[in-house]
């Protein structure tokens, strides 16, 4: 069983940044494309970013690429997502999400999940 738990989210002010991390158990981490999405109020969950299990390839939704970054550290069973620039719009919980196979945008594809982790951006 793999488990998920988001930490680093609160609030911040337009502009400014958030670290996202995901603690995830299991020996198994290195071999899940991991992923990470949000769910803002009265709207559709959304992908955010994604990572392949080297790291050797990320992938970002239009509206945070330049400005946010995904990474893990295999040795660690750690998954960040370093927000910069934050702006109003991305006030929403955010979710940490694991897959078996190949890195994926589709949130219905992701076996495992986390909490998820509240970011809140005031104007």
């Amino acid at each position: 069983q793999v488990q998920l738990v988001e930490s680093g989210g609160g609030l911040v002010q337009a502009g400014g940044s958030l670290r996202l991390s995901c603690a995830v158990s299991g020996r198994t981490f290195s071999r899940y494309a991991m992923g990470w999405f949000r769910q803002a109020p009265g709207k559709e969950r959304e992908f955010v970013a994604a990572i392949s299990w080297s790291g050797g390839s990320t992938y970002y939704t239009d509206s945070v690429k330049g400005r946010f970054t995904i990474s893990r550290d295999n040795a660690k069973n750690l998954v960040y997502l370093q927000m910069n620039s934050l702006k109003p719009e991305d006030t929403a919980h955010y979710y940490c999400a694991a897959r078996r196979t190949a890195v994926a945008a589709q949130d219905s594809t992701y076996d495992y999940w986390g909490q998820g982790t509240q970011v809140t951006v005031s104007s």
